[in-house]
């Protein structure tokens, strides 16, 4: 399986990027680990988690990097991964938090849970917007230089902050940011697009977008009201069945027709084809869904299909 180097780092990763929020919600800790062999026989290397998954299914996070840990334990197979996992977001009554004390505290906590001496990839999940990014930044330093984090990345923060993070750390010799992780698909182009791809291009950050498939919109699962009860995602995708949505659904299907694949597989495909993009998350909760994913690095959708894809997704 092709890999791709991480600009400013000796990271090569799979342009899929498991993404772990499942482990431990949708998936228990037996069906997680079939999963995870599957993905990675299929010659993928790049998992995607976070110190809170998934919180939200019983109001205590670390079960998905638990589950990872136990796994790759079981399958002694750390040295072929690369581990990203996340600190900063908000669970129950705790708020967001980048605070010195709080990184310092949570990478050991994920580092434990996981059951590895390191993390190849170590996102801000979410800035609190109060925190100096100084203060951030100097724990950054301290647990790299420590060993526990070898490059630190970013998710949800604003232009203007994550313009800040590049500007202080060129002033004050401390680590620089070497991805960033963004809401982008094709039912949500902007603000990525138009705020963050000129700084990803001034920086030369990968990139590695969440909900890639829309929260399993763009599968073509839900084109009704009545569809949405199909899964616990459903009722918040609600939003997307209007005009466009439709015209994107009839676009994947008319795309996945003519290479005799699925709408999920060409979605992540039209993503992957973007200039800016390293490596799509995805979750699967099942091997037919993963074979979805497995199978959009190697489609190749020609200037017709990316064309039709640019103007109904606009």
């Amino acid at each position: 399986m092709k890999k791709v180097k991480i600009t400013n780092t000796d990271l090569e990763v799979s342009h899929i990027n498991f993404g772990g929020n499942v482990l431990g919600w949708t998936l228990n800790e037996k069906e997680s680990f079939e999963v995870l062999d599957a993905f990675v026989e299929a010659g993928f290397n790049f998992i995607d988690t976070a110190d809170t998954y998934s919180w939200w299914a019983n109001g205590v996070g670390g079960q998905s990097e638990t589950i990872l840990g136990k796994w790759m334990k079981a399958r002694n197979n750390r040295e072929n991964l690369i581990i990203a996992t996340k600190v900063g977001s908000q669970i129950n009554e705790l708020p967001k938090d980048v605070s010195k004390q709080h990184i310092l505290q949570s990478v050991d906590k994920s580092l434990q849970r996981l059951q590895i001496e390191y993390i190849d990839l170590y996102y801000t999940h979410y800035d609190d917007n109060t925190t100096p990014v100084e203060e951030t930044l100097s724990a950054y330093d301290e647990i790299i230089k420590a060993g526990k984090v070898r490059y630190i990345a970013v998710s949800n923060i604003s232009p203007k902050r994550l313009v800040e993070s590049f500007e202080v750390a060129e002033s004050n010799n401390l680590p620089k940011y070497v991805a960033l992780q963004p809401h982008y698909n094709l039912m949500e182009r902007t603000p990525y697009e138009s705020e963050y791809k000129p700084i990803v291009e001034r920086h030369d950050l990968a990139v590695m977008p969440y909900y890639s498939l829309a929260s399993g919109f763009l599968t073509g699962k839900y084109r009704s009201e009545e569809d949405l009860s199909k899964s616990v995602r459903g009722e918040g995708l609600k939003h997307y069945l209007d005009e466009k949505g439709f015209a994107v659904l009839n676009a994947l299907d008319k795309i996945a027709n003519k290479h005799n694949t699925v709408p999920a597989t060409v979605a992540l495909a039209w993503q992957l084809a973007q200039p800016t993009i390293t490596s799509s998350i995805v979750s699967a909760t099942s091997k037919s869904q993963l074979q979805t994913i497995i199978d959009a690095p190697s489609l190749k959708l020609d200037a017709e299909d990316l064309a039709h894809l640019d103007e109904v997704s606009r």
